[in-house]
């Protein structure tokens, strides 16, 4: 193994208890610094310690307050480049914007590619990142970019339900490279949603491609907002025969009267991640949520990083 250069992690405030798990798992401090604001709602950062020829590490999430955890991040990369860093890799557990990667009509910004040349404006080396909304985000970037993936995570805690006649739905043809592995991984057999999305966070699902009669399913996607595509989703299912609907999500968004929603449907159990913080005042109205960490894999790869060894096992 490559011995360790000298490393930093800092954290953000989107996501503290995911970057406590982290350190834990690097059996590294946290970095010393102070995030606050002006009473105009400008943010202040400092770093309190010397990060003069480090390898750091900055973790910040963005989800809920997207836009000020983002500025939040671009102030600290900033930061850390004018103290003479000498790799700064951005840990962005959820990629905000990452919907938005592509011109779907006339006259419409293609806010993933602006969020990645902020990025690198700002100073970040490196990205590591989890379940992008699309892989070919990577390429919007010329830094590199590691797109780690939750399905191991997912996958092991599926396996302890012992489901039957197991079968792993995509809830739009845009996720079915990511269902389609699954199943494979899963030894499940494959379903497709069809539906049509007619404005941003409104879906009509049409019918159910593929035989879930009488069989457990999993819904597969890569984040669940408002709840309103899973719901239909769950509906849809049931009504052509599905047994037991579950889903697997691996970034919690929750918008709105999410909670809400799944909790009056025919979902069984919501199984995501801890990439954006859910806090336990919010997943109180409802026991359908399972929340599974993800600090583990982030934790490796970031060791592997700094050790400049592969993290290509991780992917997988």
């Amino acid at each position: 193994m490559k011995r360790e250069k000298p490393m930093k992690v800092f954290a953000g405030t989107s996501n503290p208890a995911l970057a406590k798990e982290i350190v834990d798992y690097l059996d590294v401090d946290l970095g010393k610094s102070v995030l606050d604001q002006f009473n105009d709602g400008e943010i202040h950062f400092y770093i309190d310690e010397n990060v003069r020829g480090e390898d750091v590490f900055v973790i910040q999430s963005g989800a809920n307050d997207a836009n000020f955890y983002l500025m939040e991040l671009f102030i600290m990369i900033d930061a850390f480049k004018r103290a003479s860093a000498e790799r700064i890799t951005a840990v962005v557990p959820y990629y905000c914007y990452a919907r938005q990667d592509w011109k779907d009509r006339p006259r419409v910004p293609i806010s993933a590619r602006l969020v990645a040349d902020l990025l690198e404006k700002a100073g970040a080396n490196r990205v590591l990142t989890m379940d992008l909304h699309s892989p070919q985000i990577q390429g919007f970037f010329s830094v590199p970019v590691d797109n780690l993936m939750a399905a191991p995570v997912l996958a092991k805690y599926l396996k302890t339900l012992e489901l039957k006649d197991l079968t792993i739905v995509s809830p739009d043809a845009g996720g079915v490279w990511r269902a389609r592995w699954f199943a494979k991984k899963m030894e499940a057999t494959l379903a497709i949603i069809d539906k049509r999305r007619p404005a941003p966070n409104v879906a009509k699902v049409l019918h159910v491609i593929g035989d879930v009669k009488d069989r457990d399913v999993v819904i597969l996607d890569d984040m669940v907002d408002t709840g309103g595509t899973l719901v239909q989703s769950v509906d849809a299912l049931k009504n052509t025969g599905a047994k037991r609907v579950f889903a697997a999500c691996t970034h919690p968004v929750l918008s709105g009267h999410a909670l809400e929603k799944i909790e009056a449907s025919g979902l069984e159990k919501l199984i995501v991640t801890n990439t954006i913080l859910l806090k336990e005042e919010k997943l109180n109205p409802t026991k359908k949520i399972v929340v599974l960490s993800v600090a583990e894999l982030f934790g490796e790869a970031i060791r592997r990083i700094n050790q400049g060894s592969s993290v290509s096992s991780l992917f997988v």
